[in-house]
């Protein structure tokens, strides 16, 4: 039997910024928990990002995983946008990194082709397939796209620890 382990997945942005733990044993895989960080809107741009560090802080605390993996940023058109989910994206990956995790990063398309089977899938799809990935779990939007993330690490770290043995 394989040992379990923890996974923390994280989707990162500036007014919500879902989480999710995730265990794998073997081909395993089981909802630990779940959420959305809910940085305060009308605080200047520093106390947000101190409040999304300080929050995916306690969670590595709370659920103790042993790796991290993050939706990597999606170029937006924006420039500004960019750089604001570029900030938030930074303020949630320094906690795992301080903590000693590896972060794994994956591109947004990959995570929904992961889960759903397809890199064009929308929120909604995300949802239910992780609805029937994960039983019992009722995720939506922001914390769905984090299990969602966490599931693609625990299957591409799996093919890697395949084909290194």
């Amino acid at each position: 039997m394989s040992l379990a382990i923890r996974i923390l997945g994280i989707d990162p942005g500036l007014n919500a910024t879902g989480w999710g733990v995730i265990e794998q044993a073997g081909t395993r895989l089981s909802a630990i928990a779940w959420g959305v960080i809910k940085a305060p809107a009308k605080a200047p741009m520093a106390e947000r990002l101190r409040h999304i560090h300080d929050a995916v802080e306690a969670l590595i605390e709370a659920h103790a995983p042993a790796e991290a993996a993050v939706e990597d940023q999606f170029v937006s058109a924006n420039a500004g946008s960019a750089l604001k989910l570029g900030q938030a994206r930074a303020a949630a990956v320094l906690a795992p990194a301080r903590a000693g995790l590896p972060v794994a990063e994956y591109a947004p398309r990959l995570v929904k082709k992961s889960v759903v089977g397809t890199g064009a899938a929308d929120k909604g799809q995300i949802a239910a397939m992780i609805a029937v990935l994960l039983p019992g779990t009722k995720a939506e939007a922001d914390a769905a796209d984090a299990l969602a993330i966490a599931i693609c690490h625990a299957h591409h770290r799996s093919a890697r620890a395949r084909l290194a043995s």
